[in-house]
C-alpha cells in the first residue's frame, strides 16, 4: 500500500517537475512599423519602429511582459534650434511602454510558441534635439511633448532555432488604444486626442 501511495505521488508530481525545462527569462528585439489610426491618421504617418522587450515566464503557459516601443518621426517634424554651440536638428519620436501579461501555448515540445495578451500602456510623443556630443547635453526649450495612458493587446508566434531553446525568431502584432494630451506636435493640435496604433514586428529573441 505504501509503495502504491509513493508511486501515486510521483505520477502527480511528474507534470510539475516537467515544467522546470522551459526558459523563464526572455529578451526580444523587434524591428518593423508603427501604423497610426484613430484621430492620429490626420497628423501622423506610417513609420519605422523598434521594440525592446523582457518577459518573465513564471509558468509554462503564462508570462509577464515589459517593453519599450519606439516609432521614428511619425509626426514628420523637421525643425532646427539655434544655440550658442550651433544649429541642432529636432525630430519627433513616439514612445510606448506596454506593461502586461500573455498566455503562452507551447507546441512540439516547446519549440514553437504562440501567445496572446495585453495590459496597460504609457504613451509619450516628444520632439528631441540632436545632441552635439555624448558627453555634453543641452536643453531644448522649444521641443514639444504630449503623453497619456491607454491599453494594448498583442498576438505573437515564435520558433526556437537551436536545440537548447536559447535563440528564437518570430513575429508580433500589437494594437494600442488610449488618449494623449499636451502641446502641439507636428500637425497634432494642443488638445486631447483619441489614439490608436497598430505595430508589426519581426523579432529575434534570447531565452534562458
Amino acid at each position: 500500500m505504501q509503495a502504491m501511495t509513493r508511486y501515486g505521488w510521483l505520477l502527480l508530481a511528474a507534470p510539475l517537475l516537467g515544467q522546470s525545462s522551459y526558459p523563464r527569462h526572455n529578451f526580444t528585439f523587434g524591428a518593423g512599423a508603427g501604423l497610426p489610426r484613430g484621430d492620429l491618421v490626420a497628423y501622423f504617418s506610417d513609420s519605422p519602429a523598434i521594440a525592446v522587450s523582457y518577459g518573465y515566464r513564471f509558468h509554462p503557459n503564462f508570462q509577464l511582459d515589459l517593453s519599450l516601443d519606439t516609432v521614428f518621426h511619425a509626426a514628420g517634424v523637421k525643425d532646427y534650434y539655434q544655440s550658442a554651440l550651433g544649429t541642432h536638428r529636432i525630430r519627433d519620436y513616439q514612445f510606448m511602454v506596454p506593461m502586461g501579461a500573455r498566455a503562452v501555448l507551447p507546441l512540439a515540445g516547446g519549440r514553437f510558441l504562440f501567445g496572446g495578451g495585453g495590459g496597460g500602456a504609457y504613451m509619450r510623443y516628444s520632439e528631441r534635439l540632436h545632441q552635439p556630443s555624448d558627453y555634453y547635453q543641452i536643453d531644448c526649450p522649444v521641443c514639444a511633448s504630449r503623453d497619456g495612458w491607454g491599453y494594448y493587446g498583442l498576438l505573437n508566434a515564435a520558433a526556437f532555432v537551436d536545440r537548447a531553446k536559447h535563440f528564437r525568431v518570430g513575429v508580433t502584432s500589437k494594437v494600442y488604444r488610449g488618449h494623449t494630451n499636451g502641446e502641439a506636435l507636428g500637425g497634432a493640435p494642443p488638445l486631447k486626442t483619441r489614439d490608436h496604433w497598430v505595430h508589426l514586428y519581426a523579432e529575434f529573441g534570447l531565452s534562458f
